[in-house]
């Protein structure tokens, strides 16, 4: 079957000629014809037409100039005000202001009341990971907003009994240590100066002035947040769980007070965990800056020296000389001060004459034994003799509790000298051990300092070397509600997603260490223990000694405690004296505690009843030790059941180059920065505002000005979000570029203006309840909106199929592709002429074209909405038809039914999918065939296309019209003899060929002179490249590099040279084509 259609002609079968098709001119080479133009290939537009460079260039310009207007404000709790026409541009401000107040006061983001709610509902519901009060979120807390949200939304549209809850964390370390630096800088006081009870209101104060821009981040980011559930980990209700959780634990025989060894950060003067350490790998000697030292006079820098193996003698006592030595090697030379032994292995020869006796400390005329351990001393390992400081190493720790030896403490809390240190007491300790050496040198004692490779502790909060120090403290037995998290894991009752982290909880709750959970700070919920004594006792009996330890009461309250003091000392309560642990509790003890904690346990409150255990729990993977599993092990524990039975994990957010977004680094971008847009100045005074140390600020505002040298445009929260997105692919890091994060505002920007485009061709347009129903049963539809509707089912379908699965990425690139290729770039340039046809002829035509394209733009709205709340909501207002669809209509958009097609197999039509790929590929190839040939937009072609007989044929004939708009022809053939000879052709594949006449469209003679200067112009370049790589010494007098960008430039050359004389080659052949 032959067809063909004209400008203004209807599609008119013909007979089937006989096949005698023109030669076929080779695929490749007319891809290169006159391929040096380096035009791009035209794309649909959805205004009226192109522009020329200059033309576009000086609008950009003057687009860059024009000052946005700021928006119109609408009144608290009220909703906007859609009359007025849509601004002509995208502006984020305009956009995103009002709807989260009317959102908010509207109530549309509390669940219905908890008493209603059936247990057997469909329900969602979530607790936000609490971010520190400290101050501000950053990017990495914006990408787990935009994760939770859409999460949120999309259950909420699609009727689950939804509840996010709001909070932040009153992070003890991190806000004591931002406070005490506001202090110092503001008034120069420490907290010890001003007293506990006064530096505690301060903290307070700074919570109250600062604590609130966290909440406005999160509304500006569009978070559907309940907030009259919001909650503070310090606040009434969650102080009540922390004690209770306290005294269970200690009720139940797992919380104990003990002195053991433990890891000691100096800078903050409190015990932290294990899980607090960041390891440092040093392959030698090191300088490193410390916090709280003078700095080091040898070094320029001030940095102390790290990563080396100390070598001194001890002078032995009685020794076979007098002046016998045993020799001992350290990494720390400044514990030495608190040596209580010497130990060598039992069946060393060289030191068997040595047994029982001792050497003399050089320091402190100190007797120090030499003893026999087999489990600590390798022969094989430098001297064989090894010094113990039970009280500063957790080996030696061992060693002194095997061999009784003393404990000498030589450290104070803030990291000096002890006064038993003699001539040392009082030194800062990296200064000590730089004395120390020295003295050592004077005495004859030094020996020898190597390089060693060494691992090294640091504070994750404060990055100050840890030191082991033995102290008493609080600790929780987690053996038993590890093994349960285990298991909860292993029989499927708990899932991680990625699988992959599975590892990661097996391998750190299978060898978990009993926490301690007591830190020597004043901001923090204080440990409800109380120190008991009579009132005679008072001043007699300590509380630091261990032998003490069982007059440490565990209560609710000091009423309490009173009782079970005097019950303990079997005494009147009157004759009691208490005082309560100045200690404050971990703050992870707290946001263990916060899925069910912010629900009112232990009170069986009706949110308790309605909403916990909650859905899932979703954060970074840094943290699932340090806050998921403390959350399982504390839910399993405390209320029998597991907090949550999903944990879904997202990447590390890192800058670009691969670093973690932090404070100390000056790379951590306020997601308002974003969203408002932000000054170069205006990043370069935050990092001045800081408490970063100079050098720091210095290097960040160089990676700032490089990265930014114009600021942050405005972006808007929708870009924000959706750019964010579409980083989450799983199990990977996330090295965030905000410039491409920046270019998902053009997103916004097509979206608007395509919506905006669009609303004009269905301004007439009165839609039904029923209007999907009603278009698939009309038999009024033509192919290109059979598709539309297909693929708005498809894209649907994997949506809440990728949602459902926790593929935010794949589900971001999804909507993207539905919107900007299927919905923008094709549908609507096709139905232009459709509904600009207001014939009664075309009635039906149009009717289907308006009712496809406004079915199209309200569920796309409703797919894209969880994602990009602001913008979808503001668009969907703006349909036609609003407030005339009766009940079924919701006020706002986030109330609406997620769109789901699952139930509606008519939507999905193989066939016209088919038809479409058909038709898409000749549409390609036509736009091909123009873009090489630099065909004019205004002017109009010639296609002949050949195609295989049956279903292909079929699609090209049926959709012959839509060839015809997209490929910008005059007349389409379809299966003709009677080809011109002066054809270009694109082969698609052995089916299909597609040819465009090129008579009178192309000045032949011109077109060749052109590309022969070309030539000519390129030809010495060429020529003077390739005398230089042939000439002698060339190999010998370059590197590698520079050769290697020669022969790359050289290749290039000589390509170019091929498609110029290929090009000019296939031009002859036309023009003599023209010709005949």
């Amino acid at each position: 079957m032959v067809a063909y259609i004209g400008k203004d002609d209807p599609i008119v079968p013909k007979e089937t000629p006989k096949k005698d098709a023109p030669k076929k001119m080779s695929k490749n080479a007319l891809k290169k014809a006159a391929k040096n133009k380096g035009k791009k290939k035209e794309k649909p537009q959805w205004g009226d037409g192109s522009k020329s460079k200059g033309k576009q260039k000086a609008a950009a310009k003057a687009k860059s100039e024009v000052v946005v207007p700021p928006p119109p404000k609408t009144p608290k709790g009220q909703k906007k005000d859609m009359s007025g026409p849509m601004n002509e541009a995208y502006y984020p401000s305009h956009v995103e202001e009002g709807w989260q107040s009317w959102w908010e006061e509207s109530g549309f983001y509390k669940p219905p009341e908890p008493s209603t709610v059936a247990p057997d509902a469909s329900k969602f519901t979530m607790v936000i990971p609490p971010p520190n009060v400290t101050g501000s979120l950053h990017l990495g807390h914006a990408l787990t907003a935009a994760v939770e949200d859409t999460l949120t939304r999309w259950h909420r549209m699609r009727g689950d009994v939804t509840l996010y809850v709001p909070g932040t964390d009153h992070a003890g370390i991190a806000t004591q240590s931002v406070v005490e630096k506001m202090l110092m800088k503001e008034s120069g006081v420490t907290r010890h100066e001003l007293g506990r009870d006064a530096f505690i209101k301060k903290v307070w104060e700074w919570k109250e002035e600062y604590g609130g821009r966290i909440t406005h981040q999160l509304r500006s980011l569009g978070s559907s947040v309940d907030w009259s559930r919001e909650r503070f980990t310090m606040d009434e209700l969650c102080s009540k769980a922390v004690v209770e959780a306290f005294n269970r634990f200690h009720e139940d025989g797992l919380l104990y007070r003990q002195r053991r060894m433990g890891n000691w950060s100096c800078a903050l003067k409190s015990a932290i965990s294990d899980i607090e350490v960041d390891y440092i790998e040093l392959e030698g000697r090191t300088f490193l800056n410390v916090p709280n030292h003078k700095g080091n006079p040898k070094d320029p820098k001030g940095r102390y020296e790290f990563g080396t193996l100390t070598e001194f003698a001890y002078p032995i006592i009685d020794g076979k000389t007098e002046d016998e030595k045993i020799i001992v090697a350290t990494t720390r030379l400044e514990t030495m001060l608190g040596d209580t032994a010497v130990a060598v292995h039992p069946e060393d020869p060289r030191y068997k004459h040595l047994h029982g006796k001792f050497v003399l400390h050089p320091f402190t005329d100190r007797k120090i034994p030499i003893i026999c351990d087999s489990e600590l001393v390798d022969m094989e390992f430098g001297t064989g003799a090894v010094k113990i400081t039970p009280a500063h190493d957790p080996n030696d720790y061992q060693c002194g509790m095997r061999h009784k030896l003393e404990f000498i403490t030589v450290l104070t809390e803030d990291g000096a000298m002890a006064e038993n240190c003699g001539q040392f007491a009082g030194m800062m300790r990296y200064d000590a051990r730089i004395a120390v050496e020295e003295a050592l040198k004077e005495n004859g004692l030094y020996v020898d300092k190597k390089p060693n490779k060494m691992r090294l502790g640091l504070c994750s909060r404060s990055k100050d070397v840890l030191e082991p120090m033995i102290t008493p403290q609080w600790y929780v037995n987690c053996s038993g509600m590890a093994k349960r998290s285990v298991d909860a894991v292993k029989n499927g009752d708990l899932k991680i997603i990625p699988e992959e982290h599975e590892k990661t909880w097996f391998y750190w709750l299978e060898n978990i260490q009993d926490w301690c959970v007591s830190r020597q700070l004043w901001w923090g919920h204080q440990i409800p223990a109380w120190f008991a004594t009579t009132v005679e006792e008072v001043g007699s009996i300590s509380k630091n000694d261990m032998d003490n330890n069982d007059r440490w009461i565990v209560a609710r309250n000091e009423e309490e405690a009173l009782v079970k003091a005097a019950e303990k000392l079997q005494t009147d309560p009157s004759n009691i004296k208490i005082e309560r642990d100045e200690d404050v509790l971990d703050t992870w003890f707290s946001s263990g505690l916060f899925p069910f904690s912010v629900m009112g346990w232990p009170d069986n409150t009706a949110d308790l009843k309605a909403f916990y255990p909650t859905s899932l729990l979703e954060t970074g993977l840094d943290i699932l030790f340090f806050w998921v599993a403390r959350m399982v092990m504390m839910g399993l524990q405390l209320t029998d059941t597991l907090p949550f039975h999903t944990v879904y994990l997202h990447a590390m957010v890192r800058d670009k180059d691969g670093r973690k977004m932090s404070k100390s680094l000056g790379n951590v971008i306020d997601p308002l920065e974003v969203i408002n847009g932000c000054t170069l100045e205006s990043l370069l005074s935050k990092l001045d505002a800081g408490n970063l140390d100079p050098k720091e600020v210095a290097k960040a505002k160089k990676d700032q000005s490089t990265d930014f040298p114009d600021g942050i445009p405005q972006c808007g929260s929708d870009a924000l979000r959706f750019g964010l997105l579409a980083y989450t692919v799983q199990g990977r890091d996330v090295n965030l570029d905000i410039k491409r994060v920046v270019g998902y505002r053009q997103f916004c920007n097509k979206l608007w203006n395509a919506t905006r485009f669009a609303l004009q061709f269905v301004s007439d347009f009165k839609p039904t309840q029923t209007l999907l129903a009603d278009l698939i049963s009309s038999g009024k539809c033509a192919t290109r909106d059979k598709f539309m509707i297909s693929k708005l089912a498809q894209t649907c379908n994997v949506v809440n199929d990728m949602l459902t699965n926790y593929k935010f990425g794949d589900a971001q690139s999804t909507m993207y592709a539905f919107w900007i290729d299927d919905l923008c770039s094709l549908y609507l340039e096709l139905i232009k002429p459709v509904v600009y046809d207001t014939s009664e002829a075309n009635n039906n035509a149009r009717w289907a074209a308006q009712a496809t394209l406004w079915l199209a733009l309200e569920s796309g709205l409703r797919m894209l909405h969880p994602m990009m709340p602001y913008v979808t909501e503001e668009l969907w207002q703006r349909l036609p038809g609003r407030g005339t669809l009766g009940d079924a209509e919701k006020p706002s958009i986030m109330l609406m039914p997620y769109p789901d097609f699952s139930s509606i197999p008519d939507c999905i039509d193989e066939k016209a999918d088919a038809s479409m790929a058909v038709t898409k590929q000749i549409i390609d190839a036509c736009r091909s065939l123009r873009s090489s040939y630099n065909i004019a937009n205004k002017t109009l072609t010639k296609f002949y296309i050949k195609i295989a007989n049956g279903a292909p044929e079929e699609a090209a004939i049926a959709q012959m019209n839509d060839i015809q708009t997209l490929g910008k022809a005059e007349t389409v053939f379809v299966n003709v003899s009677d080809v011109p000879k002066s054809v270009g052709i694109v082969v698609i594949d052995d089916q299909t060929t597609v040819c465009m006449d090129l008579a009178g469209m192309i000045d032949f003679k011109a077109e060749i002179t052109k590309l022969q200067k070309s030539l000519k112009k390129m030809l010495p370049a060429l020529e003077s490249l390739e005398k230089k790589i042939n000439a002698d010494g060339y190999e010998a007098g370059t590197t590698a590099e520079f050769r290697a960008k020669n022969a790359e430039k050289l290749e290039g050359l000589q390509k170019k040279k091929v498609d110029i004389e290929t090009a000019i080659e296939n031009f002859n052949t036309l023009a003599a084509m023209d010709k005949n």
